[in-house]
């Protein structure tokens, strides 16, 4: 079993001693800064002059400078921009301003284990990757709850990495939820796999495939869209509350009965080697390679593929049935013009 950690476990003094600056005030930064601020740690937040997160930070009173101005004040960094924007600021902005006794913190492990930021031996590397989105970090800080991370230590040269990222969790709210050890290798490649397998990839990939599978056999688009997505989330909620055998007791026993008989026939022996085919990729580099070369060179396919999602049926007709549901919260479509 990993070792797991909760506020018992942490002193928040080793953080109150420190500067912290957190690199990109976006959905993990904004989270990030707020909850250390009202933890009472001395928060600094990195953005390009004039953008609105900028402003953004400044309207949370929150004090902002460039990369480098935050780099050389703080004690502790942490990079909170993209994964594909971390190596250039890192270069350019935090390696120039980085000294021994230094700490360098991320949310996720990618650009460590992929070698594209190779941070000094005198500094320590550590992680804390929270299990949610950054507005619900935010949200449940505020609650008084917090949500589970993971923490990992690269490099440990002042002997306090792991107990400085523990006064970070602390902070940051998540030992109330609890805290679990982990490496770099271990978060980044289950990580990467689980995106492409399931949470994303598989499961947008099942949604599609059902909803055509409908459509084509004559039934309404609309029938499609609430069995094959709208009614997703019900299920999600019943297994992330008790397992799967909660969902399973929630359901009815029609439903139970053809989980067990048909869901192999979606998921077959075919299906979890290509799973494994998937995890070799993820596991060789070849995945961060070529998400890598992606990034190089524009994005091109990346966008291309992102545009023509945006316009298949499934879309269009969620679109439509979402209008009709006011108990939604309310948010901007992706690539779709305001009105």
């Amino acid at each position: 079993m990993a070792n797991r950690y909760y506020e018992k476990d942490a002193d928040l003094t080793l953080l109150r001693t420190q500067k912290v600056a957190i690199i990109g005030y976006g959905s993990q930064g904004h989270a990030h800064a707020l909850n250390l601020r009202d933890s009472g740690i001395d928060v600094l937040v990195a953005e390009l002059p004039g953008c609105p997160n900028w402003n953004k930070a400044q309207a949370a009173g929150l004090p902002v400078m460039t990369a480098p101005e935050a780099a050389q004040a703080a004690g502790v960094i942490v990079m909170l921009v993209a994964d594909m924007q971390q190596p250039l600021i890192y270069s350019r902005d935090i390696a120039p301003n980085l000294a021994p006794g230094k700490t360098l913190m991320f949310a996720h492990g990618f650009n460590i284990h992929f070698g594209q930021i190779v941070p000094p031996a005198d500094v320590d590397v550590s992680m804390i990757a929270p299990k949610a989105p950054g507005h619900r970090v935010r949200e449940l800080f505020t609650e008084g709850v917090g949500v589970p991370a993971l923490v990992a230590v690269h490099q440990n040269p002042s002997g306090q990495a792991l107990q400085r990222a523990l006064a970070y969790a602390l902070a940051l709210g998540c030992l109330k939820a609890g805290v679990i050890e982990t490496t770099f290798k271990e978060e980044t490649e289950s990580d990467l796999f689980g995106e492409q397998a399931v949470l994303c990839g598989g499961v947008t990939e099942l949604i599609r495939a059902g909803f055509e599978t409908l459509v084509e056999a004559g039934y309404a688009p609309e029938i499609a869209y609430f069995e094959c997505l709208h009614e997703l989330k019900l299920i999600v909620d019943l297994i992330q509350e008790g397992g799967l055998s909660y969902m399973r007791f929630s359901v009815s026993d029609t439903a139970e009965y053809g989980d067990y008989t048909r869901g192999p026939r979606v998921i077959t022996p075919a299906v979890r080697e290509e799973m494994k085919r998937m995890l070799a990729d993820v596991q060789s580099g070849q995945f961060a390679r070529e998400w890598i070369e992606e990034n190089r060179t524009g994005q091109k396919n990346f966008l291309a593929m992102r545009e023509a999602s945006r316009d298949q049926l499934l879309e269009r007709v969620g679109r439509e049935l979402r209008a009709m549901m006011p108990f939604l919260k309310k948010r901007k479509e992706a690539g779709v013009p305001e009105a």
